[in-house]
């Protein structure tokens, strides 16, 4: 197969992303699937998608991408921080360094997604306690993340497969 597209999603943000990943993929020797579902499908090219949490992912797909060798794999995910371009950067980072060395690491792609109401309720608590400007923009992050994924972060993503297959 040429293509894999391997994610997790915690709230349906990542799962989104993964299908627009997908159909922007040429040709029929594709595949889409979680990484939860993932019975032993392999590609020359992986597309892992993964769902931010605390500036990183979750220990499965550390594990997937350890376990890779000799693909050519390409990263995405949702954050509930949308826009902060610095703090995708460390999100990045802090994910890629679980690729081993002998494979060919194609870039990320990462833009804001919705998060959990509960995490809004436990930034009320916080606030109600102590109102700092740090709540208060990560109550702004939460309420801007409820409109990610949009159209803007579809294209965007459609442009990172391109890119990614022209190199």
């Amino acid at each position: 197969m040429d293509y894999l597209v391997v994610y997790t999603s915690n709230t349906g943000n990542t799962q989104k992303v993964a299908m627009r990943i997908f159909e922007t993929l040429p040709g029929k020797s594709k595949d889409i699937v979680s990484l939860e579902e993932l019975h032993g499908e392999e590609a020359d090219t992986y597309f892992v998608g993964f769902w931010n949490n605390r500036g990183t992912c979750k220990t499965e797909v550390l594990d997937f991408l350890s376990d890779l060798h000799g693909k050519r794999v390409a990263l995405f995910g949702t954050c509930g921080l949308s826009g902060n371009k610095e703090y995708y950067k460390q999100v990045e980072k802090q994910v890629a360094v679980f690729l081993p060395d002998d494979n060919e690491y194609l870039g990320c792609f990462l833009c804001g997604g919705k998060m959990a109401p509960q995490i809004l309720e436990k930034y009320r608590q916080m606030q109600a306690i102590h109102d700092t400007p740090q709540i208060r923009t990560l109550i702004s992050a939460y309420e801007d993340g409820m409109l990610h994924p949009n159209q803007q972060d579809f294209k965007d993503a459609e442009e990172f497969v391109k890119s990614v297959l022209k190199e």
